[in-house]
């Protein structure tokens, strides 16, 4: 089956709100095996929508409309959706009743504008809405438009999610067959995506004629890069075998550079990693400003293994907070591989952690120079048992980006020092 979605609502096409419903609904579809084939936004016009959703109807199984069910008269889909559909609508008097009982039980009384939400196409089943005035409704098309299923589901997402949640559950599965898709993903970081692909390439090029054919989408993110294998199949067991296979076959060839194969992010890895074997970190930041600190803390129970985060953006602050010797900055500069070791050996003598890091970059949009252009980023890591890592490292994109990657970096490279390091 293939499944298109419409967001209705002028405010989508503007700069302050997204379409996140989407995406929630994307992936229950999915889940149902019914691919999803386009997905638009669409303003508060008439002749617009009713346009859109003509065109939706040729060509698509499942048609899911989200927003545009208020009491206002800018709220146009059950309208648009009745007109097109040629089913005509009446006022369904228990949702009336609902409605009422809803601004009751808050001491008001219920607006006449809103009886405009217990307005019901002819065959539509009605579906409810706890959670606001706006029922969904459910229809089955007939007749010209036999075999297609349309949606229309209240914009909040709050609202949206369980009404669909029942749909998907109930009559969306009875009617979306056996075939399912199923899943699963990489997430690497250290390469870039070009490095990844010529890597994989002729791996994945040969999946295409399997049994099942398995997809897959290579995706370049800030500070990492995700590969997701897809596979569409009535047989659960065949699938998910294929798709451990296919995981296992880039695993041999670039299992050093993945990070995660099942959503952590990087600081919960090294969390956990640092976990195992009893160790403590602490940071010396200077250009990230605490960013990797503060990633590391976002892990609940971070506390049993983060010590301390110092962020020494001043020159003087290096050598006060961190004992960096003054004469090496003059000598090196701050961004300086001596400098950024200095920095975490540093932390690890008033800390006490067992791993500790050094960053000292230079995140501009200024202060970059010939030798030293913006985006360059020095990390030192210290680990037990390993020899001292530092590298400086060339980062592109803005100033939060540079910060992100160098964040990243940092933690990737604790996370593969780790790897090969021994329990104390």
């Amino acid at each position: 089956m293939r499944a298109e979605i419409i967001a209705v609502g002028s405010e989508l096409l503007g700069s302050t709100r997204t379409d996140t419903n989407s995406l929630y609904l994307s992936d229950r579809l999915s889940a149902l095996g019914i691919d999803l084939r386009i997905k638009s936004v669409v303003g508060d016009e008439h002749g617009d929508l009713a346009l859109l959703f003509g065109q939706a109807l040729e060509r698509s199984d499942v048609i899911v409309l989200t927003g545009g069910l208020g009491p206002t008269d800018d709220d146009l889909t059950r309208d648009v959706v009745s007109q097109v559909m040629g089913l005509p609508m009446t006022v369904d008097p228990a949702i009336v009743a609902k409605i009422r009982a809803r601004f009751e039980r808050r001491g008001l009384t219920m607006p006449e504008v809103n009886r405009r939400q217990a307005q019901v196409p002819a065959g539509a089943i009605v579906l409810d809405n706890p959670n606001g005035t706006a029922p969904g409704l459910f229809i089955s098309g007939s007749g010209a438009y036999a075999g297609r299923l349309v949606m229309l589901l209240p914009g909040p997402p709050r609202e949206l999610q369980p009404m669909f949640d029942l749909v998907c559950s109930g009559p969306l599965r009875e009617r979306a067959g056996r075939e399912r898709t199923y899943r699963t993903s990489l997430f690497v970081t250290g390469k870039g995506e070009s490095h990844v692909e010529q890597a994989i390439q002729p791996i994945y090029a040969r999946w295409r004629d399997a049994v099942p054919p398995i997809s897959t989408t290579i995706l370049a993110a800030m500070g990492q890069i995700e590969l997701h294998l897809t596979v569409r199949d009535d047989d659960e067991a065949r699938a998910l075998g294929a798709l451990e296979r296919a995981r296992n076959e880039l695993l041999a060839v670039i299992g050093a550079d993945v990070y995660s194969v099942d959503g952590r992010a990087m600081e919960q890895v090294v969390g956990e990693l640092l976990a195992a074997r009893g160790y403590t970190i602490a940071a010396a930041e200077s250009c990230t400003g605490g960013l990797l600190t503060s990633r590391l803390t976002d892990v609940p129970g971070s506390s049993s293994y983060v010590r301390a985060g110092i962020v020494a953006y001043a020159y003087e602050d290096k050598t006060s907070l961190l004992g960096v010797p003054r004469a090496l900055i003059e000598t090196h500069g701050a961004v300086s591989e001596p400098v950024a070791v200095a920095m975490a050996e540093g932390i690890r003598e008033r800390t006490g952690a067992d791993v500790a890091i050094g960053i000292t970059g230079i995140a501009g949009p200024g202060g970059g120079t010939a030798a030293k252009p913006v985006g360059t980023v020095v990390i030192a890591v210290l680990v037990p048992g390993q020899p001292i890592y530092v590298r400086t490292y060339t980062f592109i994109g803005p100033r939060g980006m540079v910060k992100f990657q160098a964040a990243q970096a940092a933690m990737d490279r604790v996370r593969r020092l780790l790897a090969v390091s021994s329990t104390p």
